[in-house]
């Protein structure tokens, strides 16, 4: 279906998340943060072929989610460094997305980067808003802004809530050493 510009989206998408999958361990096997990814290891290749794919998708001018969230992708993929990411175009993309797609995970994932140009109370307001219980992602994001808010308390237990529902080994590892990281800076 060449002519689908969603196929062709989640295609860029595809392409553009698995760019960056060889760092997103560490050698010790610990999840590293996109913050803190080695760029240098994300694969080129497949980041020159998917922004190819989305900048054709923008040309026909119906956005869909996956089209979205590979333009989302491809703006991250061409930042040099976290601090260098064009977050006002990912708020933009999140805000046509949450449009689109008014779930409370893309809800989160706008507060994220409303945090990100707007500061993590801004985001911390959006996230208290939303019914997201149960996702260990939620817990963990509202923890890294009650972190970066200085709220270390509240931050362990946001962070304790995360390890408790974390899916895999892995996250649970990550949330746990965050937990401590931050019961140890209260």
């Amino acid at each position: 279906m060449p002519d689908e510009a969603e196929v062709a989206g989640l295609l860029a998408l595809l392409l553009l998340t698995e760019s960056r999958w060889p760092a997103r361990f560490g050698d010790d096997g610990h999840l590293v943060l996109l913050r803190d990814q080695d760029r240098s290891l994300w694969d080129q290749t497949r980041i020159q072929e998917g922004q190819s794919i989305v900048r054709a998708c923008l040309r026909r001018d119906r956005p869909g989610p996956y089209q979205l969230q590979a333009a989302i992708n491809a703006v991250h993929a061409d930042a040099d460094t976290f601090d260098a990411t064009d977050w006002v175009q990912i708020l933009t993309l999140y805000d046509h997305l949450l449009s689109l797609t008014p779930t409370p995970v893309v809800a989160m994932n706008r507060a994220i980067a409303m945090g990100e140009v707007r500061g993590p109370q801004t985001a911390l307001d959006i996230l208290d808003g939303l019914d997201l219980e149960e996702y260990h992602l939620y817990h963990a994001t509202r923890a890294d802004l009650l972190r970066r808010l200085g709220r270390h308390h509240d931050a362990s237990d946001a962070y304790g809530r995360a390890a408790s529902l974390a899916p895999t080994d892995a996250e649970r590892v990550f949330l746990e050493d965050r937990l401590q990281a931050t019961q140890t800076a209260g």
